[in-house]
């Protein structure tokens, strides 16, 4: 991966989580954060 393409993607990815903040209103990153808090403590369930 180039830096120009993860400096591409990092400013897509910030520019979602701001459309969701003020336009979409769909709460993305507190739903991602849960459900990656539940991936973590499902998978130490499993260690």
């Amino acid at each position: 991966m180039t830096n120009r393409l993860a400096l591409t993607l990092m400013i897509l990815i910030i520019g979602f989580f701001v459309l969701d903040h003020y336009v979409l209103g769909l709460n993305a990153f507190p739903f991602l954060v849960r459900k990656g808090l539940d991936l973590i403590r499902w998978m130490a369930f499993w260690r």
